[in-house]
């Protein structure tokens, strides 16, 4: 097994033929197919189905392997390079969706003001799809909800937001603006599914009021969440930085005293340490945060704890 049989594979995988992969090598065709033929040799199996096109379950598990190898080699070099003082390399970020909206457009320009030679490679997503790409080794670092309980990660709070709940001004929910939570029990809401982060917060904050919530339905996403409670499709519960600039005709952003502020944080694997592409990342995201958080409506920067659960006097 070597690299450029590795890379092969890869490059199948994300351009979806042989002859594509070789383009994206700049290489013939028949050198693709030959380091494939010899890694499913030497891997006794196949991992290309050339009948329908695309890898089969053990091409999959191969390349998730494969990515994190070249991953690792990259990060070797980027660690050689930062010896003399010149921080290169790529840092693959994942980032949920309400973060990276008004933080991500100020770490990239930081990253390429400051570190000319790193490449940032972001991905948005919610906290429990990030997780297990981190894990894997698919994401070097990820910003997230936390908390997170996992010995493999190594995680920082960065910031905390308030929730709010979203409601239609004819809608009960919506007549005033704060409720108890316990008027909230008396309604169906839009939640996200049992297990997630968001939901964990929510459900404590009912549960340390005696109170449990009732899902309209579950929705694994606070940018859809947001999407269908402006639809008119219910009530719901989102972090303050989901809300629009100006709140549309007919909706009003309700405060809930006894809901939690969302703990938003950084998670890199312990092992191997991020490298200097990635650490170069984070120090980017903390000058944002500090530069730009105290101007985003409901975020609260400074020093946050992941035990975070309730507004002050609340």
């Amino acid at each position: 097994m070597d690299l450029r049989q590795l890379a092969s594979l890869v490059a199948i995988a994300d351009h979806g033929s042989f002859s594509a992969a070789a383009r994206a090598l700049y290489t013939v065709q028949s050198n693709v197919s030959g380091h494939i033929a010899r890694l499913e040799r030497e891997l006794g199996t196949s991992l290309v189905d050339r009948a329908r096109g695309g890898l089969t379950d053990d091409g999959v598990a191969v390349v998730e392997r494969a990515r994190r190898i070249q991953r690792e080699l990259d990060a070797i070099a980027s660690d050689v390079r930062a010896l003399d003082e010149v921080v290169a390399g790529e840092a693959h970020i994942g980032v949920i969706a309400t973060t990276a909206r008004w933080l991500m457009p100020q770490v990239l320009r930081g990253v390429a003001s400051q570190y000319p030679f790193v490449r940032a490679v972001v991905y948005e997503g919610n906290t429990t799809a990030l997780l297990p790409r981190l894990l894997q080794g698919n994401l070097d670092a990820a910003v997230i909800h936390l908390p997170v309980d996992d010995p493999e990660l190594a995680v920082e709070p960065l910031f905390a937001e308030d929730l709010v709940l979203v409601a239609t001004i004819d809608h009960p929910l919506g007549q005033a603006e704060e409720h108890p939570i316990t008027e909230l029990a008396r309604h169906p809401l839009l939640l996200p599914p049992r297990g997630t982060a968001l939901r964990r917060s929510i459900d404590r904050a009912a549960s340390n009021a005696g109170l449990e919530l009732t899902a309209l339905a579950e929705i694994d996403g606070v940018r859809l969440l947001t999407s269908l409670a402006f639809d008119g499709f219910g009530p719901t519960i989102i972090p303050a930085t989901s809300l629009p600039a100006q709140m549309p005709a007919g909706f009003r952003s309700v405060r809930v005293p006894e809901l939690p502020r969302r703990v938003v944080g950084w998670a890199h694997r312990r092992r191997p340490a991020p490298s200097p592409a990635v650490r170069a990342a984070l120090e980017q995201l903390h000058q944002s945060i500090v530069a730009n958080g105290a101007d985003q409506p409901g975020v609260h920067v400074g020093k946050v704890s992941p035990l975070l659960t309730a507004r002050p006097g609340g």
